[in-house]
């Protein structure tokens, strides 16, 4: 009897660490999967703000002469892959700089600001930007995740057997909260 006992837990025992190490392997692909399916929704953000800066630039063009300076810095960006969290960050700096110039443009003349077309863009601005404040959000809550996995035990092992590494944040601009300065004349 005590044998039987003996043989089921020797069979037993080794199945559920097992199953276990293969959940927790499970667990580092999906959460690596849902951190590359946020970081790619970040870039569909800035491309929408992209667009969204191109149409009011083109809004405010009788109101400004830095349009092409703006236009060409939009284009780069839109030609650029932004493949690693750390691409991502610059290019969503960059276009929070360039919206923040245009929407300072807009601020800067009322009549420009009280056009309904101007106005609807201003909307989506906001719109674009609460989307993509949710989606850097929600990418660093799963790389929160994924990386204390990789910290704790006994997730650790399997990271350290299956080679996954850390996944780095996307930073916040430091200048978020900053107006922007304005280096251009009207």
């Amino acid at each position: 009897m005590w044998e039987i006992i003996l043989l089921l837990l020797a069979i037993a025992v080794p199945i559920i660490l097992i199953l276990y190490f293969v959940g927790i392997y499970n667990r580092f692909v999906s959460l690596k999967n849902a951190a590359e399916a946020s970081l790619n929704q970040i870039k569909v953000g800035l491309k929408k703000r992209l667009d969204l800066i191109t149409e009011l630039v083109e809004a405010t063009k009788s109101y400004a002469k830095y349009e092409r300076e703006t236009l060409e810095k939009i284009t780069k960006l839109r030609t650029s892959v932004f493949a690693t969290p750390s691409e991502v960050s610059e290019a969503e700096e960059e276009t929070r700089r360039l919206l923040g110039r245009v929407l300072a443009v807009v601020e800067a003349y009322p009549s420009l600001r009280a056009s309904e077309p101007v106005a609807k863009l201003m909307e989506a601005a906001r719109s674009v930007e609460d989307e993509i404040a949710r989606l850097r959000y929600t990418y660093n809550s799963v790389v929160q995740q994924y990386n204390t996995m990789i910290d704790t035990f006994p997730s650790s092992v399997v990271a350290s057997m299956k080679g996954f590494k850390k996944l780095p944040y996307l930073r916040m601009p430091e200048d978020v909260e900053r107006r922007p300065s304005l280096s251009f004349q009207v």
